[in-house]
């Protein structure tokens, strides 16, 4: 009688990184920094008051299982930038849901930017992602969430899989943005409807919080004109929603909504390497 071996266990990545900040002598300066498994933080230099922070996911990509966990501090008067090394890629998942969870903590006359790119999700890909956000009374918060449903010019699509995105936004412990995303199952049928992307393969959601919401609107509103996007303003923040055939169409207008809701600072420098 022989004894059957145990069952392999796939590997998982699972990560966890953590930043806050706090001002001194007129700067945003680095107050703790925590990272754990494939999860890191780079603090490239800047020339200005503020920090900027690359996340990274040494793993290059997730898939079915793995667990990624971001948390992020802004101290009073603070200023964070917080964006990706590059693109986030989720594969094909043979068993189980890739989980991203981000928790963005803004103090007071302080704002976060959370600025990741693109998003690419495969075929038969699976992932559960979820954003929490507190802001104090006078915080300023600016979020940009962009999918790629496959990359177009590698001739990949998404037939099936899985994407839930769950957002909730509370300034001084009142809830003032919920919002949830589910594609689930054929997706590209669904992605055909009329009434959610007619087609279009690469969209965007970016919010902003804060008291410039309708300054920003009329500045956003002519960017829009001939393409396939709007925006919205009201009880302070601002909401705009873009889609686009491919994903060098939606960085062409996304981009520049970007820098307006940046005040006309530039997108990260990563965006552009």
């Amino acid at each position: 009688m022989t004894n059957a071996a145990p069952a392999t266990r796939p590997q998982r990545a699972e990560g966890r990184g953590h930043l806050a900040a706090k001002t001194l002598d007129g700067r945003t300066r680095l107050q703790e920094l925590y990272q754990e498994g494939a999860a890191k933080i780079r603090l490239p230099d800047t020339f200005d008051s503020s920090m900027e922070a690359v996340i990274i996911n040494t793993a290059g990509g997730l898939t079915g299982g793995d667990r990624m966990n971001w948390s992020v501090v802004a101290g009073p008067g603070a200023r964070i930038d917080v964006t990706t090394q590059a693109c986030e890629r989720i594969y094909k998942a043979s068993a189980g849901t890739a989980e991203v969870n981000t928790c963005i903590c803004v103090g007071a006359n302080a704002r976060v930017d959370w600025l990741p790119q693109e998003t690419i999700l495969f075929d038969r890909s699976k992932l559960s992602r979820r954003l929490e956000v507190d802001l104090d009374v006078d915080a300023e918060f600016l979020a940009v969430e962009a999918i790629l449903l496959g990359r177009k010019a590698m001739g990949e699509a998404v037939d099936t899989g899985l994407f839930r995105d769950r957002w909730r936004i509370r300034r001084a412990g009142r809830l003032c943005h919920a919002e949830d995303l589910q594609l689930q199952g054929n997706v590209a049928s669904l992605v055909d409807a009329d009434a959610v992307l007619g087609g279009k393969v690469a969209f965007a959601t970016l919010l902003y919080v804060g008291p410039r919401s309708e300054a920003y609107l009329g500045a956003v509103r002519p960017l829009l004109e001939g393409h396939m996007g709007g925006a919205s303003s009201w009880a302070g923040k601002l909401v705009v929603r873009l889609s686009a055939p491919d994903g060098f169409m939606l960085r062409k207008i996304l981009i520049p909504v970007i820098s307006i809701l940046r005040n006309g600072a530039p997108v990260p420098k990563v965006w552009n390497l």
